[in-house]
C-alpha cells in the first residue's frame, strides 16, 4: 500500500496510525506542495489534497473513509466492531464527528486568530463545546467504546491533537481529555506513525 502525504499536512498521520495499528506494511510517499498540486496527484485526488491511499485496487481519499476501510481490511487488529452492531454505529458516529464537528471549529479559530479575534474566540467556544461532548462520552473509560480502542479514537484523538497545536490546548487539557490524549500518544503504533508521518 502507498500513503500519499504532503509537507505540512496533518491528516495523513491518522492513516499512518491506522496502518501501524493494523500491522500493515506501507510506503509513505511525501510530496512537495508543488507536487501535491500537479496533474499526477490530481489524478489521485480531484482537489489535490492528502491523505490518499493506494490500496492496490485504486485510490481512496478522505482520512476517515481510509481509516475505516483499513480497519475492515485488517479485522485481526480489532479496530472496528462487527457489521450491524450498535458498537459499529458508534465508531461511524465518532469517525464522522471528528472531521465534521471538531476540525472545522478549531480550524476557523486558528485561521481568524489574528485577523478577527472575536470570530476566532466564538469558534474556539464552539470547539470547546464539541470537545466537552467527547469528554462526556468518555466518562471513566479509557477509550470511546467502553475502553476498547477503535478507529473512532484515532480520528477523535488526532483532531484533539490538532487543537493543541492550533492554540486551543485549554479545551483539551481539562478533565479526562488530557489523560485520553496521553493514552493515545503512548500507543506504540502512534509513536511509529508519528516518526514516519508527522506534519
Amino acid at each position: 500500500m502507498k500513503l500519499y502525504h504532503r509537507e505540512h499536512a496533518g491528516r495523513p498521520i491518522r492513516v499512518a496510525w491506522t496502518l501501524e495499528e493494523a500491522g500493515q506494511p506501507y510506503e509513505l510517499v511525501r510530496m512537495s506542495s508543488d507536487e501535491g498540486k500537479g496533474p499526477e496527484h490530481l489524478d489521485r485526488h480531484p482537489l489535490g489534497k492528502v491523505p490518499v491511499l493506494d490500496d492496490d485496487q485504486g485510490y481512496v481519499f478522505e482520512s476517515a473513509a481510509i481509516c475505516m476501510h483499513l480497519a475492515d481490511l485488517n479485522p485481526q487488529a480489532e479496530l472496528m466492531p462487527a457489521p450491524g452492531t450498535h458498537e459499529r454505529a458508534l465508531v461511524y458516529q465518532w469517525a464522522v464527528f471528528a472531521p465534521s464537528e471538531l476540525e472545522p471549529t478549531l480550524l476557523e479559530s486558528a485561521i481568524w486568530a489574528e485577523r478577527d479575534p472575536e470570530r476566532s474566540a466564538k469558534a474556539a467556544k464552539r470547539f470547546a463545546d464539541r470537545a466537552s461532548a467527547v469528554s462526556v462520552a468518555l466518562g471513566d473509560n479509557d477509550y470511546l467504546l467502553a475502553g476498547t480502542f477503535t478507529v473512532a479514537d484515532i480520528l477523535v484523538a488526532t483532531a484533539l491533537e490538532f487543537a493543541r497545536r492550533a492554540g486551543l490546548a485549554d479545551a483539551v487539557s481539562a478533565g479526562n481529555l488530557d489523560a485520553y490524549l496521553e493514552r493515545a500518544r503512548a500507543r506504540p503504533a502512534f509513536q511509529r506513525a508519528y516518526e514516519r508521518a508527522a506534519p
